[in-house]
């Protein structure tokens, strides 16, 4: 399976809406949710991603079952909140543990 990002994103930072600004956008939504060994691949799509942060918060917020969401898969993220079953909203926690300024 190859993966790839599509060659130019426009970044329209005006938007509310990250997800039309993810490193994924115009990649085959169905690369990311794939199981075992492809969840690697999956993965990189997300490194360097401008959005990753809410993407992940957003996933775990929500508690979003499949897919790789944010650089994490299903299993990852699972196993974050259930280390942290507390927390309502990820993106403070996040940015915090991050080193990131929240937006």
């Amino acid at each position: 399976m190859t993966i790839t990002a599509p060659a130019s994103i426009t970044l329209n930072q005006g938007t509310s809406d990250w997800s039309t600004r993810g490193t994924c956008v115009g990649t085959d939504p169905d690369a990311l949710f794939v199981q075992g060994k492809e969840q690697r691949a999956a993965k990189v799509v997300c490194r360097g991603c401008p959005v990753a942060l809410d993407c992940l918060s957003d996933a775990l917020d929500n508690r979003t079952e499949f897919g790789v969401w944010g650089g994490m898969t299903e299993r990852e993220r699972r196993a974050l909140l259930r280390r942290h079953p507390d927390v309502r909203s990820w993106r403070g926690v996040l940015s915090k543990s991050m080193g990131r300024p929240q937006g």
